[in-house]
C-alpha cells in the first residue's frame, strides 16, 4: 500500500498552494490505490468533476497517476519501475500537480518510488576466464567482475560464494565507496601436469527479501609462472565532459604497467564494472585505454557516470581502477511552456483583473541555464502575474467588448538565462463570450414609404433595417410595430410588419382623400436577456391617383330644380352668357380642370373658358339664330387617364321670359319674383351712375373723364356716342366707345380671417399634444387688386415663441414646427404680416391667439371673460343704416332717370342692347387667391351675374377653422333668433334666412343655398 509522508501549505498571492507527498513502492498494479486527495486536502468529492479535476505531469513523462473524480483517490496508472526512472539514485521522486478549475487552484503532489527486489544480480560476463601460472604462490590473488543489481540498498548485492574446490578460496573485501572487490585467493599450489583447466561457479546473492541471485563461471588455465600483475597510474581518474559532445571524443585514458617482460608484460583494459546506460555513451580501446564518446551525452539524463576498469597482462594477471566522469551542462534546452488551466470563453462583461488561466514554465538545463523569464505581446488586454515559482497567472488589464475582437491570440514567450539564451513561445487562442449589451441599430433615423392611392392590401411599404453587433441570439432582431393610433383606428389595421425581414406591408386600401400621411413607429428587439430595443419612426405619405371625376356645382345636376339662362338678343361677341363651375376630389393635376363644348344646337355662337368655364358669345346674335339653344359642356380633369363629366345648358336668346311661349304659364315664386325685380333696379343704378361718369366734349370730340375710375368696383364700360348736325331736320349716328381700367396697387390685403381686432375675442386651441408638422389655424385674406397686385404671401414678424410655429408662405397655414412640450408658454401670441406683390408692395397685419390647451376651462384667464352685447347690436344698427341710405339713393336715381326718360320721349327697354350694362360684379381676386382654378382648396365662390339670368353662383368666406368661436358662445341658432336681432329693420326675412343658412350651415353648398332662394 501506499503511505502518505507531509502536507504542507504554502500561499501566493493569488492560490493556496498545498504540497502532498506520497511514498509507494515500485511495480504496483495499474488502478491501485494511493492516497485520498480530496480527504487530504478537504475537497468536496462531489464537486471534483464540475471543477475538471485533473493531474498534469511535468515535462514527457507518462500518466503514472489518475485521480478518480467519484472517490477523490489518486490511482496508479501506469507501470512504475523505479531502476527505469531513476536508475542508481538513492532517491527517486515523481512530481506532478492537480489542477482545478472554477475557482483555479494548483496543488503539487510528490510521489516516493521505493526500491522493491525485482532485479538478480547480474555479472557482466556469464564466463570469467582467468590464466594463471603453475608457479603462483599460496595465497596469491586474483580479481574476478562483481555482479551489478540495479536495485539499491539491500535489494542490490550483498555477498558472493565460491563453488567448493581443492585450489581456490573466496576473498570479498568493502571499499569506502560502498563498493565490494572480489578475488580469488589460491589457497593449494597448482600443478599444470595434473589438472590444466579448473571450472569454478561463483553466486552472487542480494539482500532482498526473498533473496535473488546470479552465477558467473570461472574458467582457470594453468600457465607456467607470471609473476608481476599490471599497476595502474591512479587509482581513481575523473574527468569531466560537457554534454552533446561529439562522437570519438576521447575523455580519458588510463594506464597501466606490467615490469614483466613479454607476454607477461603486455596489458590489455576491459570494464570489470559498468552501467547499462555508461555502456551506450562510452568506449574503451583495450589496447590504449582511452575511453572515447560512443553514444549522446545528455547532462538531463545523467550527470554523473562511475565505471571500473580492468587492466590485465598476457598470462591472467590484473588490476583494476575507478572511472568517475562529470557531465557539464550546456544551455541546450529551450525553456517548455504547459497551459495548466484556461477558462475559455471568456464572458466580455469580466472585470480587470480577472485570472483568466494558469501557465507553467519548465527548463530541463541547470542553474542559470533553468532561470526563465516569461512575457506576452504588449498589444491584448491581458498580462502574466507571477504566482509561485515557474508558474504564472495569465490576467485581463481592460475591459473586454466582444463587437470590437472576439479572438484573441496571446503568443506568450519564455527566455532562459543562459549564454546565448534559448527560449520559445506558446499561443493561446482565447474567445470572448458575447453579452447582450448592444441594442438594434437603424441604418436611419427615420424612414419615408410612398404608396399610391386604391393600393392592394398585403403591398410592400418599404423596409426597415437595424443592426445588432451582438452575436447570436443577442444579435438576432424581431420587428414589430409600437401601438397606437391612425385616424382614430389601430396602426395595426392600416400596417403590418415582417418581425424577420422588416418589411413593412399596408394592410388595407388607402385613399388619398381621407388621409395623406401618417407617421407610426417601429420597434426593433434583440432576443438577448434582457432584451434590449430601439424605435424609429415610419413616415407614409399617401399619392393621390386620379379616381374621382369632376363634380359640376353648377348648372345643377339634371334632375334638379328647372334652371334657364336668358341671353339678350342685343349681346354683342364676347358676351358673358353663363360659367359652369366644377371641383375635383382630387388634388395637384388630377384635379386641374379644362371645360369643352361637345354638343350645341349653334356650334359657331358661344365658346367657353378652357380654364374659367366661363360661356360667351362668339359673335353678335342675329335675329336669324335659333330662340332655344342647348349646350352640352364636358369637364375634364388633367389625370392620367383623364376623367369627365357632362352636364347640360339650357340658353334662351331673349330679353323676357314673356316672349318664349313655353314658359308663359310657369310662375315663379312671389318671393324669386321680387328678388328678381330688385337686381333688375339694382343693375339699372348701377348703370345710369356709370353713364354720368363720361361726358363728351360735344364741340372737339374729345371725351374727358368726370371722376376718378376704381379698378375695383368696375374693369370697362361702353358707351354711345351721337354726332348729330344742325340741319333741319337734323341727322346723327352713333358710334360705341369701349373704356378699359387698368389696375393700380392701390389697395391693402385685407384680412378676413382671423377677425381684425376690435371685433369679436376669438382664440385658437392648440392641443397639448400636437406633433411637429400639425394644423394649428390659417390666415385668410383677399386684395381688392388683381394680377400681381393681388399674389399676397404670409410672415411672421413676431411670436412668442420664434421656433413652435410656421406659415406657409402661400397658403397661409399655420403649423406645429416641433412636438409642443410641456415647458412650453400656454399663451401664445402671433403677428402675422400679409403682403401683395405689387410695386410697391402693401401689406396688412394681424393678431393670432393661441392656447396650448385641450379646452378654454383650463385657462383661468378666459374663464370670466363675456361678449358685449353692444357689439351685436351695433353690427345690426350698421345693416339697417346702410340698407335705409342704399335705398334712398336707389329711390333718388330712378327718378331722376324716369323724369329724364318721359322728358326726352324715347323710352327704351331696361335691357336695350344699345349700352352693355356692367353685371353686378365681385373682383375675382378675391376668389381665386391660390389660382388653382378650382373650388376645393378655397374659401370663397365667385359671382358671375348676366342680364337676364334668373340664377347666380356666389363665392363666400367663412372661417377656416370651424371649432373657433366668441368666447361668450351668445350667438344665435335659430333664423328667427336672426329676425330679432335685426328687429325693425327693412330686411327680408328670406334674406335673413340666407345670411343664418351661410353663418351657421357652413357645411350646405353655397350655390344650393343661393339656387333654392332665387327659385322662392
Amino acid at each position: 500500500g501506499a503511505d502518505i509522508c507531509y502536507l504542507k501549505r504554502k500561499k501566493s498571492k493569488r492560490n493556496s498552494l498545498f504540497y502532498l507527498s506520497y511514498s509507494i513502492p515500485e511495480e504496483m498494479k495499474r488502478g491501485s490505490n494511493i492516497g485520498n486527495v480530496a480527504k487530504d486536502l478537504g475537497l468536496d468529492v462531489g464537486r471534483l468533476s464540475a471543477r475538471k479535476a485533473r493531474i498534469d505531469t511535468e515535462q514527457d513523462h507518462k500518466r503514472y497517476c489518475e485521480i478518480d473524480t467519484k472517490t477523490g483517490s489518486l490511482v496508479v496508472g501506469d507501470r512504475i519501475d523505479r531502476e527505469e526512472l531513476c536508475g542508481e539514485k538513492v532517491s527517486c521522486m515523481l512530481k506532478f500537480e492537480l489542477v482545478l478549475e472554477s475557482p483555479l487552484e494548483l496543488h503539487r503532489v510528490s510521489l516516493l518510488i521505493q526500491d522493491v527486489n525485482d532485479n538478480s544480480p547480474v555479472f557482466p560476463k556469464d564466463t570469467i576466464k582467468l590464466e594463471i601460472r603453475e608457479s603462483a604462490f599460496k595465497g596469491a590473488r586474483y580479481r574476478v567482475y562483481e555482479a551489478h543489481d540495479v536495485d539499491i540498498g539491500q535489494n542490490t548485492v550483498q555477498l558472493y560464494s565460491l563453488q567448493k574446490n581443492d585450489n581456490f578460496v573466496l576473498s570479498v573485501r568493502g571499499d569506502t565507496d560502498g563498493s565490494k572487490t572480489v578475488e580469488l585467493v589460491l589457497d593449494h599450489e597448482l600443478d599444470r601436469e595434473k589438472q590444466h583447466d579448473l571450472n569454478l561457479v561463483l553466486v552472487a546473492a542480494d539482500g532482498g527479501s526473498p533473496q535473488r541471485s546470479g552465477t558467473a563461471v570461472i574458467q582457470v588455465t594453468v600457465l607456467d609462472a607470471n609473476d608481476n600483475a599490471p599497476v595502474f597510474s591512479q587509482a581513481v581518474y575523473r574527468a569531466s565532459l560537457s554534454e552533446n559532445s561529439p562522437l570519438d571524443t576521447v575523455v580519458l585514458t588510463v594506464t597501466a604497467t606490467d615490469v614483466d617482460e613479454g607476454v607477461n608484460g603486455e596489458v590489455t583494459y576491459e570494464f570489470s564494472r559498468i552501467s547499462e546506460r555508461a555502456k551506450k555513451v562510452f568506449s574503451l580501446s583495450s589496447k590504449t585505454g582511452e575511453i572515447a564518446v560512443s553514444g549522446p551525452i545528455d547532462f538531463e539524463s545523467d550527470s554523473s557516470y562511475e565505471m571500473r576498469i580492468n587492466a590485465k597482462d598476457g598470462y591472467g594477471l590484473s588490476s583494476d581502477c575507478k572511472v568517475i566522469i562529470d557531465i557539464t551542462d550546456v544551455n541546450d534546452n529551450a525553456p517548455v511552456i504547459y497551459l495548466k488551466s484556461l477558462t475559455n470563453p471568456i464572458p466580455e462583461n469580466v472585470s480587470p483583473g480577472a485570472e483568466v488561466g494558469i501557465i507553467n514554465v519548465q527548463d530541463r538545463d541547470s542553474e542559470n541555464n533553468r532561470q526563465v523569464r516569461c512575457s506576452i505581446q504588449q498589444n491584448v488586454p491581458f498580462k502574466l502575474v507571477s504566482s509561485i515559482k515557474n508558474y504564472y497567472s495569465l490576467v485581463t488589464t481592460g475591459h473586454l467588448d466582444r463587437e470590437l475582437l472576439s479572438d484573441y491570440n496571446i503568443t506568450i514567450t519564455a527566455a532562459d538565462e543562459g549564454s546565448p539564451p534559448l527560449s520559445s513561445s506558446k499561443t493561446v487562442q482565447l474567445s470572448v463570450a458575447d453579452i447582450n449589451d448592444n441594442p438594434p441599430v437603424f441604418e436611419e433615423q427615420s424612414y419615408s414609404a410612398y404608396v399610391t392611392e386604391n393600393n392592394k392590401p398585403g403591398s410592400t411599404l418599404c423596409s426597415v433595417t437595424a443592426r445588432d453587433p451582438d452575436w447570436r441570439q443577442n444579435g438576432t432582431v424581431i420587428y414589430s410595430l409600437l401601438p397606437g393610433e391612425v385616424n382614430g383606428a389601430p396602426v395595426s389595421s392600416y400596417l403590418s410588419v415582417n418581425g424577420d425581414t422588416g418589411v413593412i406591408h399596408a394592410v388595407r386600401s388607402f385613399d388619398y382623400e381621407q388621409f395623406r400621411s401618417f407617421k407610426v413607429q417601429v420597434m426593433a428587439r434583440d432576443n438577448g436577456s434582457p432584451p434590449l430595443s430601439s424605435n424609429v419612426t415610419v413616415s407614409v405619405f399617401i399619392m393621390d391617383v386620379n379616381d374621382n371625376c369632376p363634380q359640376i356645382l353648377y348648372p345643377a345636376p339634371e334632375g334638379s330644380s328647372f334652371m334657364t339662362e336668358l341671353v339678350p338678343k342685343a349681346a354683342h361677341g364676347g358676351s358673358l352668357v353663363s360659367k359652369v363651375i366644377a371641383v375635383d376630389a382630387d388634388s395637384g393635376q388630377n384635379a386641374w380642370l379644362s371645360y369643352h363644348i361637345v354638343k350645341s344646337t349653334d356650334p359657331g355662337l358661344f365658346t367657353i373658358g378652357v380654364h374659367s368655364g366661363e360661356i360667351r358669345t362668339q359673335r353678335d346674335i342675329s335675329e336669324s339664330d335659333s330662340m332655344k339653344q342647348n349646350l352640352i359642356v364636358a369637364v375634364k380633369d388633367n389625370g392620367q387617364p383623364s376623367l369627365s363629366v357632362t352636364c347640360s345648358m339650357y340658353l334662351l336668346i331673349s330679353d323676357n321670359l314673356a316672349e318664349v311661349p313655353e314658359l308663359k304659364d310657369m310662375s315663379y315664386d312671389e318671393n324669386n319674383s321680387k328678388l328678381t325685380f330688385y337686381l333688375i333696379i339694382s343693375l339699372a343704378s348701377v348703370s345710369t351712375l356709370f353713364l354720368t361718369f363720361v361726358i363728351v366734349m360735344l364741340d372737339t370730340g374729345v371725351i374727358h373723364a368726370v371722376r376718378s375710375f376704381d379698378y375695383e368696383q368696375f374693369r370697362n364700360f361702353k358707351v354711345q356716342v351721337m354726332a348729330r348736325d344742325n340741319g333741319s331736320p337734323p341727322l346723327s349716328s352713333n358710334v360705341t366707345v369701349s373704356v378699359f381700367i387698368t389696375d393700380v396697387n392701390d389697395n391693402s390685403p385685407q384680412i378676413l380671417y382671423p377677425a381684425p381686432e376690435g371685433s369679436s375675442f376669438m382664440t385658437e386651441l392648440v392641443p397639448k399634444a400636437a406633433h411637429g408638422g400639425s394644423l394649428v389655424s390659417k390666415v385668410i385674406a383677399v386684395d381688392a387688386d388683381s394680377g400681381q397686385n393681388a399674389w399676397l404671401s404670409y410672415h411672421i414678424v413676431k411670436s412668442t415663441d420664434p421656433g413652435l410655429f410656421s406659415i406657409g408662405v402661400h397658403s397661409g397655414e399655420i403649423r406645429t414646427q416641433r412636438d409642443i412640450s410641456e415647458s412650453e408658454s400656454m399663451k401664445q401670441n402671433l403677428i402675422v404680416a400679409v403682403r401683395d406683390n405689387g410695386q410697391p408692395s402693401l401689406s396688412a397685419t394681424c393678431s393670432m391667439y393661441l392656447l396650448i390647451s385641450d379646452n378654454l376651462a383650463e385657462v383661468p384667464e378666459l374663464k370670466d371673460m363675456s361678449y358685449d352685447e353692444s357689439n351685436s347690436k351695433l353690427t345690426s344698427y350698421l345693416v339697417i343704416a346702410l340698407v335705409s341710405v342704399s335705398t334712398f339713393f336707389l329711390t333718388f336715381i330712378i327718378i331722376i332717370l324716369g323724369l329724364r326718360f318721359c322728358r326726352r320721349r324715347k323710352p327704351r327697354m331696361l335691357f336695350d342692347g344699345a349700352v352693355a350694362i356692367p353685371s353686378a360684379y365681385l373682383p375675382p381676386n378675391y376668389a381665386e387667391v391660390d389660382g388653382t382654378g378650382t373650388l376645393r382648396s378655397t374659401y370663397n365662390y365667385d359671382a358671375y351675374l348676366t342680364t337676364g339670368s334668373r340664377t347666380s353662383d356666389f363665392k363666400f368666406v367663412r372661417s377656416y377653422n370651424d371649432d373657433t368661436l366668441p368666447a361668450d358662445q351668445t350667438l344665435r341658432n335659430s333664423p328667427a333668433d336672426f329676425v330679432d336681432a335685426f328687429g325693425d329693420s327693412d330686411v327680408s326675412p328670406e334674406l335673413l334666412t340666407l345670411f343664418y343658412i351661410l353663418e351657421y350651415q357652413p357645411q350646405l353648398s353655397a350655390s344650393h343655398c343661393f339656387f333654392n332662394f332665387f327659385l322662392k
